[in-house]
């Protein structure tokens, strides 16, 4: 019989050293499965084998955003709890939008950008880990993009860093306060800014070999230099910002000693896994293999790294997708496919025009934003008029205009049928949200009218999302049931044996486990 003492020891040998989360933008399912023959063994292909591998994770509302499905895969919760709705926030003050962590009271580090993860309203799987581990834990984050970095890291991470679009440089915020020496030594030698005009993005194989989507037989072969006032943000939008995470991510890994004291550390890497500059897949289809087939090399050396220095045996990972993909334009119209094209800017002006005939000559609506009006709601105050028959009046001429599909006010979402308004209640947030939210009917383009915004394509289909766990003992397994993602953070969080973040919605995803030390 084992003393308590050899029982606690016991049991602290079972907890990892090291947990490993990878978010994978647009990552999908059925990509992987296409091009499965074009991976090695060390990267796709090992997770798929070796990993408990959920083959569709259901976010659980709509319009889902890169910043949006990151919070809730590391929060447990969904969009109306936690807060983060969009990648940008509608300010009604400035009647303008702006990223969703500006935080004026910081600074950033290589960047003008001043960005923290105060706008995160709950806990998440970082913060619980540095609270059970009374601060020990270190904690780290690498990203592309400052939504997946800031938002993966949380309040308590040691530090989050991104790709500064106007330097190259590997960003963080003030907010965190430590800044390692090799990530600031790592941006003054060898710094993106120091090779980007001789980085060239062209296909990995020879063209012939480029066969894992159907329909798109290539016939010519891409070659992409960086250049410009926009070549960093493009390069973030290649695959090559690929390997630049991974250059950091294991840097962290080697020099910050991850995985090395009493108590397990963490290490949050994000990668992209979309199209390139955004484009769409029939005209750009080697671009996206080559994207995957690289960040399948990305994946092999990170493994090996963790390998090298922690062991997989004392590492635990998942890897998660965020569960989007950006529509592209399709050509219904030459098929008869009904579509058409809706001007968020024109909606607004005759919504304003309608409500100024009816209840007097004023500034009655604020503006628009990620398909939600807002409403002049001091106006509709002081003249004294009734809220929510305002809202109704306004949310049935909405839909009525060609292109909506339906116009739910914000009295629908919060206090109608639970089961009816559903994904939109999750993902309405009763203090950010606006007065009416629209659905514009699939197969539409919202056209924004502006230089500086892209057109979105408007669909209502579930893109294929996985999820994979790995770690010592975890019995390989398939499982093709649709699984929430808010089971995401307390199943990490069962695995090292911590509590689950504050709001978080479902129960732990039980891993069956190949013996029984676990």
């Amino acid at each position: 019989m084992l003393s308590v003492t050899a029982q606690s020891q016991e049991r602290e040998s079972d907890i990892p050293k090291l947990v490993v989360g990878i978010t994978i933008d647009q990552l999908r399912t059925d990509y992987i499965d296409m091009m499965q023959h074009l991976f090695g063994t060390g990267g796709f292909n090992r997770l798929m084998t070796e990993g408990a591998v959920y083959e569709n994770v259901n976010y659980g509302y709509g319009d889902i955003t890169r910043a949006s499905s990151v919070a809730t895969i590391y929060t447990g919760t969904y969009p109306s709890t936690h807060s983060i709705t969009s990648n940008t926030r509608f300010n009604q003050d400035k009647k303008e939008a702006s990223p969703i962590l500006s935080d004026k009271n910081q600074l950033g580090n290589f960047t003008s950008e001043a960005l923290s993860p105060r706008k995160i309203s709950v806990s998440t799987i970082t913060d619980e880990l540095k609270s059970a581990t009374s601060g020990e834990a270190k904690i780290y984050s690498v990203a592309p993009t400052s939504e997946v970095a800031i938002i993966s890291a949380g309040h308590a991470a040691n530090s989050a860093f991104w790709l500064n679009e106007e330097n190259g440089k590997w960003a963080s915020s003030t907010y965190y306060k430590e800044v390692p020496v090799f990530v600031t030594e790592h941006n003054i030698k060898n710094g993106l800014d120091t090779r980007i005009e001789k980085t060239v993005w062209s296909p990995m194989l020879p063209l012939s070999e480029y066969d894992g989507l159907p329909y798109n037989q290539p016939e010519f072969a891409f070659k992409y230099f960086f250049d410009g006032d926009d070549k960093y943000k493009n390069l973030k939008l290649s695959a090559l910002v690929n390997s630049e995470v991974t250059t950091v991510a294991c840097s962290i890994l080697e020099k910050g000693r991850l995985g090395k004291g009493f108590v397990p550390d963490m290490l949050n890497v994000g990668y992209y896994a979309g199209n390139y500059k955004e484009q769409n897949v029939r005209d750009y289809g080697v671009e996206i293999q080559d994207t995957y087939l690289r960040l399948d090399k990305e994946i092999e050396t990170l493994l090996q790294t963790i390998d090298n220095t922690v062991g997989l045996d004392n590492t635990f990972i998942f890897i998660v997708s965020t569960g989007y993909s950006n529509f592209e334009a399709r050509p219904y119209g030459l098929y008869g496919v009904p579509t058409g094209q809706f001007y968020p800017r024109k909606a607004t002006a005759l919504l304003n025009y309608y409500l100024m005939a009816m209840y007097g000559h004023e500034e009655w609506v604020i503006g628009y934003h990620d398909k939600e009006i807002y409403l002049n709601r001091e106006l509709i105050k002081k003249k004294e008029l009734n809220l929510e028959e305002f809202v109704v009046n306004s949310a049935e001429f909405l839909s009525q205009m060609e292109g909506v599909q339906d116009a739910l006010t914000s009295y629908q979402i919060l206090h109608g049928d639970i089961v009816a308004v559903a994904p939109q209640r999750r993902r309405y947030n009763r203090q950010y949200s606006g007065d009416i939210v629209l659905e514009i009917k699939p197969g539409w383009e919202i056209n924004y009218e502006e230089e500086d915004k892209k057109n979105e394509y408007v669909q209502y289909n579930a893109v294929p999302t996985p999820l994979i766990f790995i770690g010592e003992n975890v019995t390989p397994q398939r499982v093709s049931t649709p699984i929430d993602a808010t089971a995401v953070a307390p199943t990490v969080c069962r695995a090292i044996r911590i509590r689950a973040p504050s709001a978080s919605k479902s129960y732990p995803l039980i891993l069956n486990y190949k013996t029984e030390t676990k």
